[in-house]
């Protein structure tokens, strides 16, 4: 009799464990993910955040559809207010680059950098100096000297005003006493299409908005923004290889580099555990080999930061930016 009621209460128990929730079971999203893109289709993040998204859906890393939705206004403000309005929710990714803590400090917007939840930086971005395929230069000190000659003469075209690209901009000018003229579009791609159409003289555009206008002898690349050149020696133009670009530095410009990180955030108040879950499939998504050959193929410097790193990354970032809109006269008041 014992041990019929021994063998019932075993079976009783061993039904309800079937059934009850586990008490620490891991995380893991239960409805679509939605990766809200701080930037318009087609751009530089845009294609990013579908990278991340073809990755995760043939490697099947993650249990329920990623969906990419983009919120590109206000230079990717949209983006972070949509986040910062879904506090706590753990079905939502935004991807950004420095622009999440660049946008609060130079213009009156409705988030404030740390109301997100960092998660992940996956690579940097690449920074070229593109002229036109006929221009006079054949360095960057050749531009420099033409803009100090005739101060505004230079066209310099880039994504947004008072964000990543016009900073390059004015650090060149900070660091040589030229003056360019700054001509923002609303987006990469399409200050891209302005230099091809020779309505600027120059942009900052990174690789991966202006390959196909190089590829097409539209553009031509003066330097790199890097401290050495791009690894990848494979061809683009008949000529030229990624490889074949010197950098800025050894034309003579007195910057050591200047790269752009590709960020990966959440809502704020978001769960540790949702945290850690997401990003540790971004990094499974950096490991497999078509992200790796999106990296290669764009020229953007793979590395991989979250917690700690990316958090120590983000601050030095922000603090070497705010020195410089500070003196600029960018900082807005609140």
């Amino acid at each position: 009799m014992m041990m019929t009621r021994l063998l019932a209460a075993g079976a009783a128990l061993a039904a309800f464990a079937a059934t009850a929730p586990a008490a620490h079971a891991q995380f893991a999203p239960r409805k679509p993910v939605e990766m809200v893109v701080s930037g318009n289709a087609g751009g530089g993040s845009d294609q990013f955040a579908r990278q991340i998204q073809a990755a995760v859906q043939k490697h099947d890393l993650n249990p329920t559809n990623i969906v990419v939705v983009n919120k590109g206004g206000g230079s990717g403000a949209e983006g972070f207010i949509y986040g910062k309005g879904y506090a706590g929710d753990e079905t939502k990714l935004i991807i950004g680059t420095n622009n999440e803590w660049i946008l609060p400090m130079v213009a009156k917007v409705g988030f404030t950098s740390g109301e997100l939840t960092p998660v992940a930086v996956m690579a940097l971005d690449e920074f070229i100096v593109w002229v036109q395929p006929d221009a006079p230069y054949k360095t960057i000190m050749d531009m420099v000297e033409a803009a100090k000659a005739t101060p505004g003469s230079v066209r310099f075209g880039g994504s947004q005003s008072k964000d990543t690209d016009q900073t390059l901009v004015r650090q060149i000018e900070n660091a040589t006493g030229a003056k360019f003229t700054y001509v923002p579009f609303k987006s990469g791609a399409e200050a891209s299409t302005q230099l091809a159409g020779k309505h600027i003289d120059a942009n900052t555009n990174n690789p991966a908005e202006i390959t196909g206008q190089w590829r097409a002898g539209q553009v031509r690349p003066l330097c790199v923004m890097s401290a050495q050149r791009l690894a990848d020696t494979t061809k683009v133009t008949d000529t030229m290889a990624w490889s074949d670009i010197p950098t800025c530095k050894e034309q003579g410009l007195p910057i050591d580099s200047y790269q752009m990180p590709r960020t990966v955030f959440m809502p704020g108040e978001a769960d540790p555990e949702a945290v850690s879950y997401y990003a540790d499939m971004l990094r499974k998504v950096s490991e497999t080999p078509e992200f790796k050959e999106y990296v290669k193929n764009s020229s953007q410097t793979g590395r991989f930061m979250t917690g700690e790193e990316m958090k120590s990354f983000v601050d030095t970032s922000r603090e070497q930016l705010r020195a410089q809109y500070e003196k600029d006269g960018w900082l807005v008041q609140r």
